[in-house]
């Protein structure tokens, strides 16, 4: 069984301009960081021209599936009938996107089945984790 599961979304640009254009980004789920996702928008896709990582937790993209979520970097909330927003905040500014609710629903289904939502902890390898921060600290 995969340890990754990597899915695409359209993604719609909230601009100033009254069309919202589509750009391509990608969620993923890795079962050796079992609490996070990341959102990824291609080089062509963001101002800087280079591709754009956003890691933020899993809970938060459901919770931001039903009510208003975060208060940090990234917000998540429910819009209409079937999209939801996510807010991205850094120096630099602000981007907002739409992406459809049943994209977002699926990627959480197919994390949950690879990751049971409540079990995360059973994936983490603690004893490598303090090894390797001993070896760092010495």
């Amino acid at each position: 069984m995969s340890i990754v599961i990597e899915q695409p979304v359209e993604a719609r640009l909230v601009a100033a301009a009254p069309r919202m254009p589509s750009i391509p980004a990608t969620l993923h789920y890795d079962r050796r960081d079992p609490f996070a996702v990341r959102m990824t928008f291609p080089a062509p896709a963001t101002l800087e021209g280079v591709e754009v990582c956003w890691t933020f937790s899993r809970e938060l993209l459901a919770a931001g599936q039903k009510n208003a979520e975060g208060h940090g970097d990234v917000r998540v909330r429910p819009y209409g009938y079937d999209r939801t927003v996510l807010e991205f905040h850094a120096p630099e500014g602000t981007a907002v996107v739409h992406v459809r609710s049943s994209e977002i629903r699926r990627f959480l289904e197919a994390t949950s089945e690879l990751v049971p939502v409540g079990l995360e902890h059973l994936q983490l390898d603690l004893d490598h984790g303090l090894a390797e921060l001993m070896r760092d600290a010495c």
